[in-house]
Order: C-alpha cells, then structure tokens, then sequence
C-alpha cells in the first residue's frame, strides 16, 4: 500500500503523502520514544518535512518505511550532536571564564590570555580550554566535542605551541 501512495506523493499528491504521515506516524513516534529520545515527537516532525522534500532520493517505492526511520534516525544523531556541540560551546566558555579568572593572574597576564585564546580557532580553542584550563582528559574532551581523539591530542599541542608563542612574544 505504501509504495502506490509513495508514487502519488512523488507526483505531487499532498493527500497522498499525509496518508504515509498517518499510517506512520504513531509506530515512528514510538519507535523514536522507546529509543530513549525525550523529544521524539518533534524529530518525528521533522523527519516527516525532510522526507516530503527528500522523496525523489527514495530507490524503491515498498521500501518509505525503512527510509523514513532512517531519516528519522539520522535527525535523533544530528539533534544528539547539535545538543553535544551546544554543551561543549557552554563549557569551554565557561573553562576560559575560569583561565581568567586564575588565581595570581593579573589583569594584563588575564587580557593576554584572552587575546591569545581569541587567536586559536573555535575547536582548538575548546580542546585547549577543556584540557588545560579545566584538566579534562583528550579522551573526555574527544566525546564531549564529537571530535576524533588524535584531532583533540593535535588540537592540545598546536593550541598550546601557539598561547606560548603569542604570549611568550608579548
């Protein structure tokens, strides 16, 4: 049944396509809950978008079941991610709020320091932010950041070669 309402739909038929979104519906958002994501009602929305504008990327018509739990799937990761990145964004900010305020550093040690993190770029200044200023291992920082473990340890030594060159030059 799914497959003549998906070659509607490819055609244009919205009528079409809002009887796949109420077949599916409720067994996605199901699947979505049961797969532990709180908001599984919105990403079950939004894989319903992604799939009405991605439907010419289908191969094969009996297979819109599979494809749109996988759409879905995909939107839960990326969502995980995005929320991940956010929280990595928070901290690391919150890590340079903490290097400057260190103890024993004065206000020219803390601006320099802050012109010097201000020089790095963004994923190198976090890896450096979490690992040194907030004593996080590469491996925590790695999951934290979604980043590669050997791109965090390469992030560490050039983000810290670079604060002692700008800092050491001034």
């Amino acid at each position: 049944m799914d497959a003549a309402l998906v070659r509607q739909a490819r055609a244009g038929s919205q009528a079409a396509f809002a009887r796949l979104v109420a077949i599916h519906e409720k067994p996605l958002r199901g699947f979505l809950r049961k797969s532990g994501w709180i908001d599984a009602d919105d990403i079950a929305q939004e894989a319903f978008v992604a799939a009405w504008a991605g439907l010419h990327k289908l191969r094969e018509d009996e297979g819109f079941r599979a494809w749109l739990y996988g759409v879905a799937w995909r939107k839960a990761l990326s969502q995980r991610r995005g929320a991940q990145r956010a929280a990595a964004r928070d901290e690391a900010w919150r890590g340079e709020q903490d290097l400057e305020t260190a103890a024993e550093v004065g206000v020219e040690d803390r601006m320099a320091l802050e012109a010097a993190l201000a020089t790095l770029p963004e994923d190198q200044r976090a890896c450096v932010t979490l690992c040194l200023g907030q004593g996080w291992s590469h491996a925590e920082v790695s999951e934290a950041l979604g980043l590669p473990l050997g791109t965090v340890k390469s992030h560490v030594t050039r983000g810290r070669e670079r604060l002692l060159a700008v800092l050491g030059g001034s």
